[in-house]
């Protein structure tokens, strides 16, 4: 699977992400401009040891990126979409792009592919879920589609 977080602003979600990233085996790609240095002491912290464990790539901007997957299977998150993200089959190879904290994706590039947009449920008074709340709920439930691939369960008690 892959995550793509649309010019994020804040460094310790994205730490967050590229941690939930790298024990899923997901990749990570970041479209700039970010709002944060990548050695920035929170990114850093909040992904801890894994950032040698991590599969990371970096765009210029928007158009870069999409331009790069234009035949990819590319899913949009939005507090606005027609289908929750439970309602969707993922394909393995999926990328699920996340707008910045503050201001979501453009709704030009929303209104451009509304089919594939997808939401988290939620109390329609309240503005969002955390980013980095956001990428696990949606992520685990692709990855659980497919049976969690080839990831193992780790810490288990016996009988």
């Amino acid at each position: 699977m892959n995550i793509v977080l649309v010019e994020p602003e804040i460094p310790q979600n994205t730490g967050n992400i590229a941690r939930t990233c790298a024990v899923t085996d997901s990749s990570l790609h970041l479209v700039k401009p970010l709002g944060f240095s990548v050695t920035d002491k929170y990114l850093k912290r909040a992904g801890l040891d894994y950032w040698d464990k991590l599969d990371i790539y970096y765009y210029d901007n928007l158009d870069d990126f999409l331009d790069t997957h234009k035949n990819s299977p590319l899913f949009f998150t939005t507090t606005k979409a027609v289908n929750s993200y439970h309602e969707l089959e993922y394909p393995e190879n999926a990328y699920f792009l996340f707008g910045k904290e503050t201001a979501g994706l453009p709704e030009s590039i929303l209104h451009k592919n509304l089919k594939k947009t997808i939401r988290i449920p939620m109390k329609n008074e309240l503005r969002s879920l955390n980013l980095a709340n956001s990428v696990s709920i949606i992520l685990y439930e692709a990855l659980r589609q497919h049976n969690f691939n080839n990831l193992k369960w780790s810490g288990r008690f016996s009988e």
